[in-house]
């Protein structure tokens, strides 16, 4: 279990105090998924989704870039 969760509705690292998906965590997602990448997808869509209606302020290109870019 990662000690690198997300702490809402700031969406930063309980662990390093990133932004959440840390590089850390993205490492250990990468590795866990590494055999489902639809899971990994559907696993981060929801948190992308989380995310917007947390940070209504943040913009729509940050928040996807932060929750899915990094592992396509």
């Amino acid at each position: 279990m990662s000690t690198h969760t997300p702490i809402r509705p700031h969406w930063m690292c309980a662990s390093c105090g990133f932004p959440w998906p840390c590089d850390a965590r993205r490492q250990e997602l990468l590795a866990e998924y590494a055999d489902a990448p639809v899971s990994l997808s559907v696993y981060m869509a929801t948190c992308l989704i989380n995310a917007m209606t947390d940070l209504p302020l943040h913009r729509s290109g940050y928040l996807y870039w932060r929750f899915m870019g990094w592992w396509r």
